[in-house]
């Protein structure tokens, strides 16, 4: 029986994505590198210093380490200028009424975003206190797909790993999610989330009276 629902941000709730695209982007032209939209899916749901050596191998640079983590702290900077611009009519169709109706049915809900800046982002949307808990990018050692996050939240809830489902929009989300021995809706295409026990499209064609068949 489901107790809890834990979501992802990036993807899930808004496209924060974007916001993280062209900051990465703007920072790779830096180093003549053209970050494609292709090349941005393997940053999805994994932690900024590793986007960041992702990026990196692209144009076949290695850079010290001090460097690296001031270049990260340069793009982060970007991001946070890019997302106050953000608005609650950006939040994906459904979203809000999906995680009203599981409230409504005793389940407790959760953000677990690997962003650091996942507070001031609920907090723009407007949602902040529509979640019993929140985790991000500062609290945890592991980014996904080690399952660190999803542990954490759920225990953060007060609830059995067993007895939680994830939303994630990512390959490394769903085996994360996977990892924790949680169930997981992947949400985006079945070609690359197939792993997860159900698969839609957006976040907001979920029903609750899907969890029975979980």
């Amino acid at each position: 029986m489901i107790k809890a629902a834990i979501f992802d941000l990036d993807g899930v709730i808004i496209d924060t994505a974007h916001y993280h695209y062209i900051a990465w982007k703007r920072l790779a032209s830096e180093f003549g590198i053209t970050l494609t939209h292709e090349n941005n899916e393997m940053l999805k749901g994994v932690s900024r210093m590793r986007s960041l050596e992702i990026i990196l191998s692209l144009g076949n640079l290695e850079l010290p380490e001090q460097q690296k983590e001031q270049l990260a702290e340069k793009k982060n900077k970007w991001f946070v200028e890019y997302i106050e611009s953000i608005r609650p009519e950006e939040i994906f169709p459904g979203v809000i009424e999906l995680i009203r109706n599981l409230k409504k049915q005793n389940i407790k809900v959760g953000l677990a975003s690997s962003s650091k800046n996942a507070p001031r982002v609920i907090e723009l949307l407007g949602i902040a206190k529509d979640f019993d808990t929140l985790v991000d990018g500062t609290m945890i050692t592991h980014s996904k797909p080690d399952p660190e996050i999803f542990l954490l939240a759920a225990h953060k809830l007060g609830i059995a790993p067993n007895e939680c489902v994830v939303f994630e929009d990512a390959e490394a989300g769903v085996e994360a999610a996977l990892a924790a021995g949680m169930k997981c809706v992947g949400v985006g295409f079945v070609e690359q989330l197939g792993n997860a026990n159900k698969v839609v499209a957006r976040t907001g064609d979920f029903k609750t009276s899907d969890l029975e068949r979980l």
